[in-house]
């Protein structure tokens, strides 16, 4: 699948906003440490995904009821659901100068019912022109992401004979419909509930 830049300007893809807050002193802070412990901007990329993938747990998995949508807030409470764990990768991507962008799947159950919006990053590194997705939702028993820049290794490859669909675009910016979701929802129960059928 060839990914498809929703702004053709490489800079959108570094942007802050109120969601990709990567200015926030704790963004900021966990950036430094990170990449103090690596020193390259492949190495810190792979670090930021782990980071995001491992210490924050995806509230379905852990049973937190809190909703987060800032990337400051994923950090400093370690709770989100996946548009929400995309919004901290890519501020800690961007606080690098790491180009980060937002994408996202129609997902389903194993008989195809239930298809929801499920949200991931795509990231370029410095001296690629190719842009990479990875999965940072957090590992599970039958869920096994990686930071993979050449052969994707997500969390859910898509399943087209159950109506799943990989959409190509990458957004400089939390897409209208998930972004609205997480910040209308009070608890999880109620986000679950109302997760995006479309984009």
């Amino acid at each position: 699948m060839r990914l498809i830049q929703q702004n053709p300007d490489i800079h959108a893809y570094l942007a802050s906003s109120e969601a990709i807050d990567h200015w926030h002193p704790l963004v900021q802070e966990t950036a430094d440490t990170l990449w103090a412990s690596t020193g390259d901007a492949y190495s810190y990329a792979e670090a930021a995904f782990e980071f995001v993938r491992d210490t924050i747990p995806h509230s379905a998995d852990s049973g937190d009821p809190r909703v987060s949508w800032r990337a400051s807030d994923v950090l400093s409470t370690r709770n989100g659901i996946c548009y929400a764990k995309s919004h901290a990768l890519v501020a800690l991507l961007r606080a690098q100068g790491i180009p980060a962008a937002l994408c996202y799947q129609l997902l389903g159950e194993d008989d195809g019912s239930g298809l929801v919006i499920h949200g991931l990053v795509a990231l370029r590194l410095p001296g690629r022109e190719e842009w990479s997705r990875v999965d940072p939702r957090g590992n599970k028993p039958g869920v096994d992401a990686r930071f993979s820049l050449d052969v994707e290794r997500l969390a859910f490859p898509v399943r087209p004979e159950l109506g799943e669909i990989d959409h190509p675009e990458l957004y400089d910016a939390p897409h209208p419909a998930t972004l609205k979701v997480l910040q209308e929802s009070a608890d999880r129960p109620e986000l679950w509930r109302n997760l995006p059928t479309s984009l």
